[in-house]
């Protein structure tokens, strides 16, 4: 099986900063689009399904990522992983550096598979956790949140999936 590789919307493929939107699409193609989904560049699709894993949302877009992103990414609907109910993981990482609550879902989800996850808030925490808890090879990967992917992020994955594909 091929490996995983999670992917966030927010930071990885929308930039908070950085970049003019993307001329390829319209900054705002319908009144009721999200302000930031001319920041989405288009080619990241291509690059994406090119590194050979089985690419997953992992992001609190859920099933509206197939929806809005998929097609502009030129992607087909992609698995989405489902979260919890329940506040008894919210995000602990902004409660003093912990564990971000994305981390115990992502590992149940992957159940025993390797997996890379681009995530702009993926922290020391959440890799000792991993390391520790799953037993497959992982790859957490964080992206800056102003410039999302880059060609050194995409550069770091295909690396990982070379020595864990």
């Amino acid at each position: 099986m091929r490996p995983l590789i999670f992917l966030d919307v927010d930071g990885p493929l929308i930039p908070f900063g950085g970049p003019a939107p993307h001329p390829t699409f319209a900054p705002n193609p319908a009144p009721d689009a999200h302000p930031l989904l001319g920041r989405v560049d288009p080619a990241h699709g291509l690059r994406l399904a090119a590194l050979g894993g089985e690419l997953v949302w992992a992001t609190t877009w859920t099933s509206e990522a197939n929806e809005v992103l998929a097609p502009r990414l030129g992607l087909p609907p992609l698995p989405v992983v489902d979260w919890p109910d329940g506040d008894e993981d919210e995000d602990e990482t902004e409660a003093g550096g912990g564990l971000h609550w994305k981390t115990r879902p992502l590992a149940a989800w992957a159940a025993g598979r390797p997996y890379v996850w681009l995530d702009d808030e993926i922290t020391p925490t959440d890799r000792t956790w991993t390391h520790t808890h799953h037993p497959a090879p992982t790859l957490l990967h964080r992206v800056a949140s102003h410039t999302g992917l880059t060609e050194a992020d995409f550069t770091a994955v295909r690396e990982w999936l070379a020595r864990h594909g």
